[in-house]
């Protein structure tokens, strides 16, 4: 008999425009649907679902890492569609938060992401960040600018992810992908390695630390072009969590090593469409050497003022992309926040 989580969850996924699931023991199951969690009572799941569930999962390795730390984050398949699992105990016993990620890896096309993130696909180096909070898409639209570059250059491309979440298969590139737990002990191992491994592209998913930040901008001075994701809301907060990452006495050097290894940071926010389900706004910023010196010069409140000058770079400020989304109908006002 086929435990009743999958159940659910293949039910959920007909005609819903579902982005999480969240399973808790002995309660209803909920979904996010269209951005609104929804409550299904007709579902419950037992401690033994999820147990079972986890065992069927996860590796060995994985799972006793889950008895030990009661945090693990996997990734799992459900007929075609490709889940981002993240399991933990909790006062109520075990919980999964899933969330829904297309098997099918997006074009880039698709996601009318703006001109400068195409431009930017055609660098040998530096860094290129994209950042918002969580469920903002992030994960989606790296995976439409590695599949670009794998569709139209001839590089090898390295990602280390927590889990692996959009498989890539080899077009003009090469593929290697690495999931932290099962493929690498640790992101940090697998920083340390990845520039012993002859790659071209790197993408390193979330920047969580400054031993991740430092290796990150050493790699994108050193001719990569490295590809990561920051749990911030615009420019000018992304430049200044990465230098708050560095010592005090490390900073001053920080802001000018980012000057020059950065190249483009892009937030993005999901946004109700008046239609129905989702769509993205973004926020552009190119480091010019105006900007640069901003970084350099520790001016960093100064940025968005530049970015309003600086659309002919294909810069633009996150209102500005509102604005355009409202005058197109596509958006209500009150959604906008």
């Amino acid at each position: 008999m086929e435990n009743p989580i999958y159940t659910f969850i293949k039910a959920l996924l007909v005609d819903n425009d579902v982005s999480d699931v969240h399973i808790h023991n002995d309660r209803m199951v909920v979904a996010r649907i269209s951005g609104d969690l929804i409550e299904f009572p007709e579902y419950n799941v037992s401690q033994d679902h999820i147990e079972s569930f986890l065992k069927a999962e996860l590796s060995d390795v994985r799972h006793a890492q889950f008895v030990t730390t009661h945090d693990v984050d996997f990734a799992y398949q459900i007929n075609d569609y490709r889940f981002r699992g993240s399991a933990l105990k909790t006062k109520n016993g075990i919980a999964i938060i899933s969330r829904v990620v297309e098997s099918k890896t997006p074009n880039i096309n698709d996601l009318d992401l703006p001109p400068a993130i195409h431009e930017c696909l055609k660098l040998q180096d530096g860094l290129v960040l994209v950042t918002g909070a969580t469920g903002a898409g992030k994960s989606t639209s790296l995976a439409a600018m590695i599949d670009k570059i794998n569709r139209t250059r001839s590089e090898h491309i390295v990602t280390i992810e927590d889990p692996v979440e959009f498989i890539h298969k080899p077009i003009k590139s090469i593929i290697t992908q690495r999931e932290v737990g099962s493929d690498t002990a640790t992101f940090a191992s697998a920083l340390k390695g990845v520039l012993r491994q002859d790659p071209d592209v790197i993408l390193m998913g979330e920047l969580r630390d400054y031993e991740s930040v430092s290796m990150a901008m050493s790699a994108a001075e050193t001719g990569h072009l490295v590809f990561a994701t920051l749990h911030t809301n615009g420019a000018a907060e992304t430049v200044n969590r990465l230098v708050d990452m560095f010592p005090a006495d490390e900073q001053i050097k920080s802001r000018a090593q980012l000057s020059m290894s950065l190249r483009l940071v892009m937030t993005q926010q999901l946004l109700k469409r008046k239609s129905g389900g989702r769509i993205a706004a973004f926020e552009v910023m190119v480091n010019t050497p105006g900007v640069a010196n901003l970084i350099r010069e520790n001016k960093i409140s100064q940025i968005a003022n530049m970015m309003q000058t600086g659309v002919k770079d294909g810069m633009i400020l996150l209102d500005k992309y509102k604005e355009t989304l409202l005058a197109k109908g596509l958006i209500n006002r009150e959604d906008t926040q």
